[in-house]
């Protein structure tokens, strides 16, 4: 059975270089995106450096600035027909981080973030959910589901905990699904990248552990051959993070971190 793949926001840097992965190890790929133009370029270039198979969708978590469960619904339902019924992995990789002072300064692109980094991963997981619960064959209910979190989702900072708290939200969205779909055999992998080398950090300062997306991608796809339930990249974070945890909140919030 073509055990395909579902990349969601494939045009980001890390789903991007997480597709090269997918592709040299002769997984065949649906990729997915606002930028219908770019997604074929990406395609094309997966077409000649591996000879994938690779097909591509048009995909915007909030059309008119809105999540639309509907076109969520539509949308799958076409990932489907293309897929012949049989997607074995589905990866979440879409999302906005606006400044923090703009998100203050403008509800209605709070809202927007919101919707896109949080209400359209509810509404695809759910939707993603109930495919590998009741309509998935046999063989692909062994498969797996990733969305990207982050650590800044771990704890929230001052400055930028309204980005944060979207990503708390995902993880622990993630971690009831994963329970859920234990029985099913169906792995469910959260992804917690640090600062990431990409558009959306350039120009930012104090970034600690900054790696690049290649780098961030072979660590998620290895956590997700291996089944992880959550993959922090670059691994560092892994330790960083618990101890983070732990630190009293009387001592955390004088802290200028």
């Amino acid at each position: 059975m073509p055990k395909w793949v579902l990349i969601i926001g494939s045009t980001s840097s890390i789903a991007g270089a997480l597709a090269h992965q997918y592709a040299r190890n002769n997984h065949p790929l649906l990729l997915a995106a606002r930028d219908a133009q770019e997604l074929e370029i990406q395609a094309s270039d997966l077409r000649v450096r591996y000879n994938a198979t690779v097909h591509t969708l048009q995909y915007d978590a909030a059309p008119d600035g809105r999540m639309d469960r509907d076109n969520d619904q539509q949308f799958f339902r076409q990932c489907l027909e293309i897929c012949a019924q049989e997607i074995y992995g589905i990866i979440l990789c879409h999302g906005i981080m606006p400044a923090q002072n703009e998100l203050i300064a403008d509800f209605n692109l709070l809202r927007q973030m919101v919707e896109i980094n949080y209400l359209s991963y509810i509404s695809l997981l759910e939707i993603a959910a109930a495919y590998f619960e009741n309509g998935a064959p046999t063989a692909a209910r062994r498969g797996f589901i990733a969305a990207t979190g982050s650590v800044a989702g771990d704890r929230g900072r001052a400055a930028n905990h309204l980005y944060g708290s979207t990503k708390a939200g995902v993880d622990i969205y993630l971690q009831g699904l994963r329970q859920r779909l234990f029985r099913q055999h169906v792995s469910v992998t959260t992804i917690k990248p640090g600062p990431i080398d990409t558009a959306m950090t350039f120009g930012m300062e104090k970034l600690p552990l900054l790696v690049s997306p290649q780098h961030a991608a072979r660590d998620i796809y290895r956590g997700i051959r291996r089944g992880q339930d959550i993959v922090y990249t670059p691994f560092p974070w892994r330790i960083i993070l618990p101890i983070v945890k732990l630190i009293p909140e009387a001592i955390w919030k004088r802290m200028d971190v």
